[in-house]
């Protein structure tokens, strides 16, 4: 059994408690508990009704538009408390995270995840808020010996904002003297030293995952918000929930892995989505809504370096929406201004990060501009219909990808090389070193079979699939009469008002499913779009507009009702297989490598191995690292090739005096980076044979290494997974 103590309150406050004893289930380390902890009780809220009726007097709303909206806000709060609640029990009940140690904490942080909540833990620990920042703008640890700014480099500001206010918070609750956590003794047995565990939003780590949940769970309100709005139906909003529920597996990983990018930047996507939405409804959007527009956008790019190819995706939707006369050149040129603004500002506020002028969606805007301000040029030389459609999209295609190579050149920006050898990868039989890294790991590889299955289980794929050809049909009707009349475009303005540019809000999510579902079967990880997505547009079978065919609303009111019934025969089961998931996080070997690391080097020891490892050595030890596993730098893919060198073929002096280059005191060697192989021709072996063909064959010099390190390292701790060799001071 494993006791757990009660051992005081918050520290800096001295306050001492009466001892409390809970008892739970030993776990051995690397295993999984299969009891289940209690649950925490729920905090119940409510809405006053009074303040919805002032508002609704203010706005001039009857009285049934102000029950209707403050039910609509109730439901939506309803939603986002119900995820929140969802997404903090399973991350408990999967590492049992309340019982753990700081350190184990931060072992838990795995791979990037560590990295990222380093620079967080910097700035809270610094003397000041300003001291901390400085020190990740001046970072001289992550890639040693160099100084980077790493708000610059790893996309930071969600790091930089909860720093603040735990800092905030944390000093107002000392001020009010207020104990913001509790710490217990855990004795985890099997001759174990006891370790101290905390939680309470005085924890750092409890305060940073709880923010993150926080956010996600106010997505699942903007989710229903969004449904509501798209449908036209409160019901819509619900379907949408329902769906995103019963698929969540597939559509975040945000309760398994909180500091990544994506959970703090894909909450902004949604709200940025629903104001476009207005947008396209709206016969003239006002400026306001444009400026929402831009600020949910910029939310959306600042925490997350893959939102431009997101971004893309959109803004080609809206470019495919536009040439079949759905909308407007003014509001598709307004929106393209929204953009070009917020990109402008997102480069300052990245201390001009080059990757965002030389991406793919930069050189988009500026084609996508010129294209529609040449518009008259077009149908001056092409034929209306189907010629000048085909004319522009190549038109489109041709200067982004040609202004794309132009801009890079001019800024010699490289560090998004590695993603045209990614793309070349899936369509070519083309492979580098850089190239295997990501397409052997199973997030980047093609969409896996069964994700389709489990979409068809719950129904999800084919009411979408519904949906969109019910969209796709009337969108194909309009289309041949438009042809059939040889209709005048000259003024793409005036098409506003009709009936086909009424129903661009619905062509627009289509295609924007379209752009989703490519990126999702290339890059497995992309599904975290397609798959809410598909929730939203599932909602559209509450639409009057697509599905008033069904009959009277009672009729169709009821075959939603049968629909829901059926996808929750497996959508509760995907449910109640996520609850099941019951373990506790141990890592005991890396806990023994990290306190000898504490105990047993010099603060300034530089550190080299795999990447997932160097970022919580980084993150607990402090010490100065050459590598990491934020891969989207040249010179950091250039570093981390020589450093890996030791999982090659090569001769163990080219190896030694590549970790001598970068200035390297210990490197940590891991046999699973040695022997592993995820598929055929995904070990590290193999993949340095396609940079090294005459080395095939040859034995690998890390197994040379796990037998006797000598004669070019000294071995000065090891155990069943680690084992740290040092590079001897004579020969440096």
């Amino acid at each position: 059994m494993v006791a757990k103590t009660r051992k005081h309150s918050v520290k800096n406050l001295g306050q001492t408690a009466t001892e409390h004893d809970r008892n739970l289930h030993h776990v051995s380390p690397h295993s999984k508990s299969n009891i289940r902890r209690p649950g925490r009780e729920s905090k119940t809220f409510s809405h006053p009704n009074y303040q919805l009726s002032v508002m609704g007097h203010k706005l001039g709303l009857t009285p049934f538009s102000v029950w209707k909206l403050g039910v609509t806000v109730l439901l939506a709060g309803l939603s986002g408390y119900l995820h929140w609640y969802h997404l903090s029990q399973l991350f408990e009940n999967d590492r049992h995270f309340s019982h753990l140690s700081n350190l184990e904490k931060e072992m838990a942080f795995r791979t990037e995840m560590g990295l990222y909540y380093s620079y967080y833990k910097t700035i809270i620990d610094a003397p000041s808020f300003m001291d901390g920042l400085s020190m990740i703008m001046n970072d001289r640890l992550t890639e040693y010996p160099l100084v980077i700014n790493t708000l610059k480099r790893f996309n930071l500001y969600p790091e930089v904002v909860l720093a603040s206010w735990y800092r905030m918070y944390t000093g107002a609750m000392g001020y009010f003297g207020i104990p913001t956590k509790m710490c217990w003794s855990i004795n985890r047995g099997e001759g174990l030293t006891p370790v101290e565990s905390c939680e309470g939003l005085g924890d750092p780590a409890y305060f940073y995952v709880a923010c993150v949940f926080l956010l996600n769970g106010a997505m699942m309100s903007l989710f229903f918000i969004y449904g509501t709005y798209l449908s036209g139906s409160q019901l819509g909003g619900i379907v949408t929930t329902l769906c995103f529920f019963f698929n969540h597996g597939e559509s975040t990983r945000v309760m398994w892995t909180p500091p990544l990018r994506e959970s703090f930047a894909y909450p902004f996507l949604v709200l940025q989505m629903l104001f476009l939405s207005y947008i396209l409804r709206t016969r003239t959007p006002s400026r306001t809504a444009m400026v929402a527009l831009g600020i949910s956008n910029l939310c959306f790019m600042l925490p997350w370096q893959f939102a431009q190819f997101v971004l893309l995706t959109q803004v080609a939707s809206l470019f495919a929406s536009y040439i079949l006369g759905y909308l407007p050149a003014s509001k598709m040129q307004s929106i393209l201004v929204t953009h070009m603004i917020t990109l402008g500002v997102c480069f300052i506020l990245m201390f001009g990060n080059s990757m965002l002028l030389t991406s793919f969606y930069a050189s988009s805007l500026i084609s996508i501009w010129v294209i529609i301000a040449f518009r008259y040029h077009f149908i001056q030389v092409f034929k209306p219909g189907v010629i000048i459609w085909v004319m522009q999209g190549l038109a489109w295609v041709g200067s982004t990808v040609l202004l794309k190579f132009l801009l890079s050149s001019v800024f010699g920006a490289s560090d998004d090389a590695h993603i045209s050898g990614l793309i070349k990868s899936k369509f070519t039989s083309y492979k580098d070193f850089h190239t295997l890294m990501y397409t052997c790991a199973a997030e980047f590889d093609f969409m896996e079979f069964e994700t389709p299955v489990r979409y068809l289980k719950t129904l999800l794929l084919p009411i979408n699939m519904l949906v969109v050809t019910l969209i796709a049909g009337r969108t194909v009707q309009d289309l041949f009469r438009t042809v059939r009349r040889e209709a005048k475009t000259e003024n793409v303005d005036e098409v506003a008002g009709s009936d086909v540019a009424a129903k661009g809000e619905l062509v627009y999510h289509s295609l924007q499913l379209i752009a989703f579902a490519v990126l999702a079967i290339l890059i497995m990880r992309l599904k975290l779009f397609l798959t809410p997505h598909m929730c939203i547009m599932a909602s559209l079978i509450c639409s009057r507009q697509l599905f008033g065919w069904i009959g009277e609303k009672l009729r169709h009111l009821a075959v939603v009702f049968i629909v829901l019934g059926m996808m929750a025969i497996q959508g509760v089961a995907n449910l109640q297989t996520q609850w099941a998931i019951i373990g506790e996080f141990s890592n005991l070997p890396q806990e023994e490598l990290l306190t000898w690391i504490q105990e047993n080097t010099h603060h300034n020891s530089v550190f080299a191995g795999a990447m997932p490892t160097m970022a919580s050595v980084k993150l607990s030890t402090g010490r100065p690292i050459v590598n990491h596993p934020h891969y989207e730098d040249a010179g950091l893919r250039e570093r981390t090739k020589l450093v890996y060198s030791m999982y090659s073929r090569m001769p163990g002096e080219t190896v030694k005096q590549n970790l001598m280059k970068l200035g390297v005191d210990f490197f940590i060697l891991e046999d699973s980076w040695c022997t592993r192989r995820t598929k055929p021709g995904c070990s590290m072996p193999e993949i340095w044979d396609i940079e090294n063909p005459d080395n095939v064959g040859k034995t690998p010099f890390c197994t040379y290494m796990f037998r006797n390190s000598q004669p070019y390292f000294n071995t000065l701790f090891s155990n069943n997974i680690y084992k740290v060799l040092k590079v001897p001071k004579g020969l440096r």
